[in-house]
Formats: C-alpha cells, structure tokens, sequence
C-alpha cells in the first residue's frame, strides 16, 4: 500500500509540472464555461438605445422622453432630423420615433397627437420592440390624460381650482406608477444564475471523464516501452502497481475538481460550506468510477492512438447520454438509455447538490450507482490489466 501511494505522489507531481494537462483539465473547462455562459446566460434584461428627433421642445415631448428614458435598459439618444435622416440614409440606424411640432400644444388644448416612426423596412427586430415599447409609454400618458378630464369632469362647478385639481391627480398618478394595484414579477428560467448551476455540473464532469480516460493513454504508452515491466522487477507487485495507477487517477480527477469548484465558490457564490463538501464528496467518488473505466480503456487498447479514439467516443457517448447540456425529460427514451452513462448520476447527484439545495443524503442512489461501477471497473480492468506477458 505504501508503495502504491508513491506512484500516485509521483503521478501527481508530474500531472501539476506538466502545463499542458493543466491547460487541458483547468484552463480548457473554464473557457467552454465562459464562452456558454456568454452565449445563453448572463444579462437576460432588452438593452437598447431609442434614437428621438424631438421637433416639438415643449412640456409634453419632455415629459414622454423623459418617461421612456426611465425604462429599464433604455437610453434616449436625441438627434436632429437632418442626423437622422442622414443614419437612415445609411442604414446605420434602422427606426427613429419623431416628436412633431406642436406635439404639446395639441395635447394642453384636448386634442389628439401623434407620434412619427420613421424606419427601414421593419425596423428591424430591435426597432420592433422600442416601438412597442414607445407605444407603451404613450398609452400610459394617454391614460393619465383621460383621468385628469374625467376628474375634472365630474368636479366641474364644485369652485375647486383646476392647477389644485392638476396637482392632485398627478400626486396619486405618482403614487400609482411607484406602487401599481397589479405588479410584474419576472422569474428568469435558464438564465444567470440558474444556468451557471445547471451547467456547471455537466462541465466539470465531462472534463474530468474526457481527462481520465485519455490517461490510459499513458499507461499503454508505458507497457509498450517496457516501463510498467521494468517497475514490476523491483519490489513493486503488479497489484501495487495497478492500485497505484487508479489511485493517481483518482487524485488527479479530484484535483481537478477541487480547483473548477473552488474557482465556483469564489466568483459566482454558489455553494455554502456544506454544499461545497457534498459536491467534493460526490466529484471524488465519480472520479474514482471514471478512474476504473479508464483502466478498462487502458486494458483493452492495444496501441496509444486506439487509447485516444476509444477515450473520446466513450466520453461523448456518456456526455450526450447522461444530458450533459439539455434537460432530459422523465420517461423519455432518452432518460431510459440515459441510465446507462456514468454521467447521468453525477450530473444528477451535483445538480441535486448545487442547483436544488440538497443534501448527500438526497443523493444515496446516484452515489451508490457510482460506487458500483467503480467497483466493477477495478474488477474488470484488474482481470485484462496486464503488465508482463502472462502477468494479471
């Protein structure tokens, strides 16, 4: 045992010297995370800049740009008609909404005014929504138009002044923009931070199942050179060795994993104390089972390149397998085939952990599924394993 444990120092000694394991199990897994992240997480909040030629200068026209401006994740670029022409002109701009002249003093004398959308084509998709948006706040002033003459219709000849009337209708109006009788929540489903704690798991599984596997690569690379043979004519036994290799493994997975977990922890604080060990708990025991296929892979390749291609068809088949990236529905044929990848039960366990604010105990069936092909892996390998002819 002793021994056994100075293959696995000395195996992980050289995995942290060798920059380009590092590069490829640490700085590899969080690119693809950013890059995902950058493409379908993140702000989920429209962010645009609504272009206005405001002709009219009047109360009203500040007013309505002033209350389109208040809209979250709009900012009101005001431009002269001539600019804008000459960005439509362009096509570097695709709508802009003109205030006519004389905008507010149509609407101070009751009568009706109207807004301008110039535009391209159909604006385009972005265009589309400032204009439903600039329609939005026009029906709000609107409405508030319609409740300033019915108030003072129905206190017409009462003797109440009209600015005391004007003052107190915008008062309550103001008190109903701030507290509205009906609210809008919004419940973002796959975005920040519910993407980073569905995916995660799947990342950081997949690398380190792709990164196990190909160190078989490795071992084959040292049976052939004669290394493994060499070792074995000292006191090292075959068992020694073969529980070293898987030990190495282990570690190295779990290193892995420790590092893209803390690095988690620190900057999108998704874990608590408790959490974090169940997640180390559960990376270290997937670890240990894609260790022991790993050494499968190592037993039954013959050459390094074999190794390689055995290693990435074994990992994708169990990344799509396990839905690595996409929700897999129960009951599906996809969920059924599903329970014969390695990473469905890691990926569940983790996401239980992380996602779910679950417990170890919630994931006693995954860690028992998972512990079983470690188990039945190390029998399997240990059986074809060989480093001498005729040595087993």
């Amino acid at each position: 045992m002793k021994r056994a444990l100075y293959i696995t120092l000395n195996e992980v000694k050289l995995y942290l010297q060798d920059k380009g394991d590092l590069a490829f199990g640490l700085l590899l897994p969080i690119v693809t995370f950013a890059l995902m992240y950058g493409a379908f997480g993140g702000q989920t909040l429209f962010e645009a800049t609504a272009v206005i030629v405001n002709e009219d200068g009047g109360n009203y026209s500040t007013l309505f740009v002033e209350q389109l401006d208040e809209v979250e994740g709009i900012d009101v670029e005001l431009l002269t008609a001539t600019e804008a022409d000459a960005k439509l002109e362009r096509s570097d701009l695709l709508l802009a909404l003109v205030i006519p002249a004389g905008f507010s003093e149509t609407l101070a004398s009751g009568n009706k005014a109207e807004l301008v959308f110039k535009q391209r084509g159909n604006g385009g998709q972005e265009g589309q929504i400032l204009a439903s948006i600039a329609r939005s706040v026009a029906e709000e002033m609107n409405q508030e138009f319609q409740v300033r003459d019915q108030v003072k219709s129905n206190l017409e000849g009462t003797g109440i002044p009209e600015d005391r009337i004007d003052v107190t209708v915008q008062q309550f109006l103001e008190e109903e923009r701030g507290q509205p009788a009906v609210g809008v929540v919004e419940e973002v489903v796959g975005g920040s931070p519910d993407f980073i704690s569905q995916f995660l798991p799947g990342i950081v599984t997949m690398y380190v199942l792709f990164a196990l596997a190909l160190s078989a690569r490795t071992i084959v690379e040292e049976r052939k050179r004669g290394t493994l043979e060499r070792l074995l004519t000292t006191r090292l036994s075959a068992n020694e060795l073969f529980f070293g290799k898987f030990l190495a493994s282990v570690a190295k997975g779990f290193v892995q994993t420790l590092i893209l977990l803390g690095l988690s922890y620190a900057v999108f604080q998704l874990f608590t104390p408790l959490s974090f060990i169940a997640s180390l708990i559960i990376c270290l025991i997937f670890a240990a089972a894609a260790a022991a296929l790993g050494l499968i892979i190592a037993s039954i390749a013959r050459s390094e390149d074999g190794s390689v291609w055995i290693a990435v068809v074994f990992t994708m088949v169990m990344v799509m397998m396990g839905g690595t990236f996409f929700q897999v529905s129960e009951g599906s044929i996809l969920a059924t085939v599903g329970k014969a990848s390695i990473s469905t039960y890691a990926n569940d366990a983790l996401r239980t952990v992380v996602a779910e604010g679950g417990s170890l105990g919630d994931t006693v069936w995954q860690l028992v599924v998972l512990a079983g092909i470690c188990v039945v892996g190390l029998a399997i390998s240990r059986l074809i394993f060989k480093v001498l002819p005729g040595s087993k």
